[in-house]
């Protein structure tokens, strides 16, 4: 029998958005989120344990897919650089994450053991 706590625990939903030119899922987005937090590809591809050329070609196509930047680069150099999201990378995470609570609100509490 499971422990209550198990009972009650909601399941884990995760979340793919099929947009006409692509797929965004739950790496893309926490990318675009590790870039606004550390303000730079780079910095957000060391804290997220990937590749910089891995995360410059995640952010590459999640411009493609939205037809237009989601990161405003700032080359390097003597100043340093940096990256900062724009309007539309803000608005990909918001929805990205409204669509999440919402499903993970409709899938409730985890099923038991063997009644799946």
């Amino acid at each position: 029998m499971p422990s209550p706590a198990t009972a009650a625990s909601p399941a884990r939903v995760t979340i793919r958005l099929d947009l006409p030119a692509g797929r965004v899922g739950p790496g893309k987005v926490a990318l675009l989120e590790a870039i606004d937090r550390e303000g730079s590809i780079s910095a957000a591809a060391r804290h997220l344990g990937m590749s910089y050329p891995r995360a410059w070609g995640l952010v590459s196509q999640l411009d493609t897919i939205l037809g237009e930047e989601v990161v405003a680069r700032a080359p390097g150099g003597r100043k340093g650089g940096g990256a900062a999201l724009t309007e539309a990378g803000r608005r990909l995470i918001a929805r990205y994450r409204a669509v999440e609570a919402a499903a993970q609100s409709a899938a409730g509490p985890a099923p038991e053991a063997g009644g799946a």
